[in-house]
């Protein structure tokens, strides 16, 4: 017997609307599966998210679905009420949020490749094999261990601990307790980068051979990531690792989260749905009444704030987990007495050849890949600047090619400068590539990697090169931010920092809380071995103009809670994150003046009390791709006051419907 039910519905489209369904079919539907029906001219597939017995649209102008995909078990009513949370919090429609979170394979109008992806799930994924041994703690590390373990519902912890002070053993150890106490238990563990997964995947899969891992990043072939996902919902997942997407899979049985290195901004969606993995992460903990742990050697303000005011309990790991291991000795050098020579101060040359003849691993971390920054000409002052941006083409100088990092634009490297004729054009500064080039110079027998964006476009080409050094097929590594966290390289004994001073005068109020943490997750990278008999003491060398400047100080001395104490009284006395709650506005024309005064037009609606909107302002980088933009920051002491103004401001903003593109962003990163 058919029955008649109105299903709501929503779509991955920009619209805020929940869409009115008509179901006569024999079978009932439910909530939280997905159906195919017709929207406009298209088939589309949506996520079924209620039903009622009425509709106030008359029952002739309804459509009805055409079918239920029955062979995929529905989503829970708790992952509907996630996304149902971040779709309302970032001011996003529920289809927008909830739709992209699932395998494009799950959610087309063809069920061939899923049915394909179900049945191969039938087949086991798993590794058979012993268990790895699982390391002796030592007392911090048990301490943290238990009172996760012990944690009765949502239980927010701060798991805070030099570098290579064993985090991952106290994740390992805490999950196999997690896991032997429910059969069914599901742990999900977060990671900022792609790169991060194979190492750490690795460390679950050797120490749990007998479960299957499910691992989700926006790097998986569509078909792979579709097998993982419906690995993790289903239920035949245990262990869920992934990047920031992963906060958003569904997951029946989540009984634990895990975010490591939570300081990281790439846990931040920049682009659509603008979301804090991180903080998405921890509503849901609460939402489940669960235990999270926020893993890092330098936490996020944000979070350091909420150890102080006791909301979070902080676990701290004081010592490295090798007992014998140290933490790098620190050493500034002053770049305006010990000048660099294409790069490399005499201080660190010397210490580079210190480490070759001893047979150990050194790294240079350099934030900033290419060969130059920008070349120019002497003759007339012509720079390479990009044409559809406000800034600088970078010199490829290998590929024969100036990229602009920001748009992708490219052209071939002139032979003379196109203003003046002048063929000795030169390039300034210097990225990775340069200074592998130096390098090979100085040291010509040695073996030197560059790891960077450029080296590693081809799938699986980090994992590759990161496995080289690994095995000692490698002398120096050379590398950008890729490189400063979460691997353990045994044998590296030196880091030298290259060209760190520029964060130090940025506009941006977070640049020294980034630059901080980067140079401590990479100095990090040594010393992580027990010293060898006769082998060198492991340093980390940086390079600056600036030796006296507090932060470098307190690096020095490895002591991040002295340098978040004086920048949480920085921030409280200027009113910034996190004693103030942001949302930024950003309009995007052909001319910096339309943008603006779409801007100036916003500001002017109904603003009331409580709301502190600040005048409309060009970008840092103003122009991008060929379009000029600016932004409006709106603040507010209540994060309550902020969300429902925003609602409202929002609908007024769609009636002015300007011819010009437009976002909203709620707790920017980037200012």
């Amino acid at each position: 017997m058919q029955s008649e039910k109105i299903l709501q519905i929503v779509l991955d489209t920009p619209l805020e609307r929940v869409f009115d369904y008509l179901w006569t079919g024999e079978e009932t539907p439910q909530v939280g599966q997905f159906a195919l029906l017709t929207f406009g001219r298209r088939e589309m597939v949506g996520l079924i998210v209620a039903m009622k017995q009425n509709s106030d649209i008359p029952r002739d102008k309804l459509k009805s679905v055409l079918t239920v995909r029955q062979q995929l078990s529905p989503v829970s009513s708790e992952w509907i009420a996630l996304c149902s949370f971040a779709a309302d919090y970032y001011q996003r429609p529920l289809g927008e949020v909830a739709l992209p979170a699932i395998p494009k394979n799950c959610r087309t109008s063809k069920t061939t490749a899923l049915d394909k992806a179900l049945k191969k799930l039938s087949l086991s994924l798993e590794v058979k094999g012993e268990p790895s041994e699982s390391p002796q703690l030592n007392a911090a590390q048990q301490n943290a261990v238990q009172h996760i373990v012990d944690a009765k519902g949502y239980a927010p912890s701060l798991l805070y601990g030099v570098t290579g002070s064993g985090k991952t053993e106290v994740y390992l150890q805490a999950a196999a307790q997690v896991l032997a106490r429910d059969a069914s238990a599901q742990i999900l563990i977060l990671v900022p980068e792609i790169n991060l997964t194979p190492q750490l995947q690795g460390h679950f899969q050797a120490r749990f051979p007998e479960l299957t891992v499910a691992v989700l990043h926006s790097g998986m072939a569509e078909g792979e990531r579709t097998l993982h996902w419906l690995a993790a919902h289903t239920g035949k997942a245990r262990l869920i690792l992934g990047t920031r997407l992963a906060i958003l899979a569904s997951l029946p049985a989540l009984k634990l989260i895990i975010i490591d290195e939570e300081h990281d901004p790439s846990y931040k969606q920049q682009e659509g749905l603008r979301y804090s993995a991180r903080d998405l992460a921890i509503w849901r903990a609460r939402q489940l009444n669960i235990p999270v742990v926020l893993g890092s050697a330098t936490p996020s303000l944000e979070t350091w704030q909420h150890t102080i005011s006791g909301r979070y309990v902080k676990l701290s790991l004081p010592d490295r987990a090798v007992a014998a291991a140290v933490l790098p000795k620190m050493r500034l050098i002053d770049i305006a007495k010990d000048r660099p020579q294409e790069g490399l101060t005499a201080s660190l040359i010397s210490a580079l050849k210190q480490r070759l003849d001893k047979g150990e691993q050194s790294l240079l971390y350099l934030n900033r890949r290419g060969y130059a920054p920008v070349i120019a000409c002497d003759a007339c002052g012509w720079m390479s600047n990009c044409t559809r941006c406000s800034a600088f083409l970078v010199l490829h100088k290998q590929e024969h090619k100036l990229r602009c990092h920001h748009c992708s634009f490219e052209l071939r490297i002139p032979k003379s400068c196109p203003t003046c004729g002048n063929s000795d054009i030169q390039p300034l500064g210097r990225g990775t590539q340069r200074i592998e080039e130096n390098l090979q110079k100085f040291f010509p027998d040695a073996k030197i990697r560059r790891i960077d964006a450029d080296s590693t476009r081809l799938k699986g080409s980090a994992q590759a090169a990161f496995e080289t050094v690994h095995r000692g097929e490698v002398d120096i590594l050379i590398g950008t931010q890729m490189v400063a966290k979460g691997h353990d390289f045994k044998n590296l004994t030196l880091v030298g920092v290259i060209n760190p001073d520029n964060a130090l005068f940025s506009q941006d109020y977070r640049a020294g809380e980034r630059l901080f943490a980067q140079l401590m997750q990479v100095s990090g990278r040594a010393g992580r071995a027990a010293q060898k008999e006769g082998g060198s003491v492991s340093e980390v060398l940086v390079q600056t103009r600036y030796p006296q400047h507090p932060l470098y100080h307190a690096l020095k001395t490895h002591d991040y809670p002295r340098f978040a104490k004086e920048c949480l009284a920085e921030r409280q006395q200027a009113g910034l994150p996190p004693f103030i709650f942001q949302a930024l506005l950003r309009a995007e024309a052909k001319e910096l003046q339309i943008a603006i005064a779409f801007l100036r037009q916003a500001a002017e609606l109904n603003v009331p009390e409580g709301i502190i909107m600040h005048d409309p302002i060009p970008m840092s980088l103003m122009k991008m791709a060929n379009s000029e933009r600016a932004q409006l920051l709106i603040e507010s002491h209540s994060r309550p006051a902020l969300q429902a103004f925003l609602k409202e401001w929002l609908l007024q903003l769609r009636t002015l419907k300007p011819r010009i593109t437009w976002s909203l962003e709620v707790d920017p990163v980037d200012i």
